[in-house]
């Protein structure tokens, strides 16, 4: 940590799909488990194992144990329901995202917005941090970065769901992020493009900015946003130290 850094005392959390790496994660999400239930084969039924996925996920996001990761809600929900033994299975997706999840970038709009962003963050002297919903394993996690050109040690803190115990939008998981990293929330600032998952930081006291260019909004809750724009928007106010990002 830099001098200036200390001086800075303010920390990024910067979401990741939609925010850095620029998708419609819906749709990417949608796309890639295709090719998981590809690479699976007849060891399963696709839909089936679609269905059972997001059902997994849908549990992780409901959990409120502290005491189990996200990883491990996950894992129990998934083989209770498919009955099937963890090391029939498990290998098969530990093979897929280290082996095809990583050449999924088309499915994305990678630009060299995300990285410009972050290097800018860094030289101001704020901590940064990826704060992405932790229901992917850390494997796929890191290849998003990487589709980037960013690593993940680049950063404080990049959330991953085998050692989250929350996920967005439960306040635990910004608790959990502040607490791992030393912070007061009042001092972090949550750059995210989704009205629901990440603006809902502001009720614990963070400031907030809302990227627009792909932004994702259910509706409601509504929450309140202090600043929003484009990529663009975000590096400048970032470089000249405007809006959250003022000293």
């Amino acid at each position: 940590m830099t001098a200036q850094t200390n001086l800075n005392g303010k920390t990024i959390f910067f979401d990741l799909d939609g925010t850095l790496l620029e998708m419609h994660t819906e749709e990417f999400v949608q796309n890639y488990l295709k090719e998981l239930a590809k690479y699976v084969g007849d060891r399963m039924d696709a839909k089936q194992l679609i269905g059972l996925l997001w059902e997994a996920t849908k549990a992780m996001i409901q959990s409120d144990e502290p005491e189990m990761t996200n990883e491990e809600v996950f894992v129990r929900y998934f083989l209770t329901h498919s009955g099937l033994e963890k090391d029939a299975i498990w290998p098969v997706f530990e093979a897929f995202y280290s082996e095809i999840f990583p050449t999924l970038s088309h499915l994305t709009n990678p630009s060299p917005w995300g990285k410009k962003i972050v290097e800018a963050a860094k030289e101001q002297g704020f901590r940064v941090a990826v704060t992405t919903n932790p229901v992917f394993p850390k494997e796929a996690i890191y290849s998003r970065l990487g589709w980037l050109g960013l690593t993940p040690d680049e950063f404080e803190l990049v959330t991953v769901y085998e050692e989250a115990h929350y996920t967005k939008p439960n306040l635990g998981y910004y608790q959990e992020v502040c607490d791992k990293l030393g912070v007061k929330p009042e001092d972090c600032i949550m750059v995210g493009n989704h009205m629901q998952e990440d603006m809902v930081a502001g009720e614990l006291g963070l400031k907030t900015f809302l990227v627009t260019n792909y932004m994702e909004n259910r509706g409601e809750p509504l929450y309140r946003v202090d600043q929003q724009g484009t990529f663009e928007d975000v590096y400048n106010a970032i470089v000249n130290r405007t809006g959250v990002f003022a000293p």
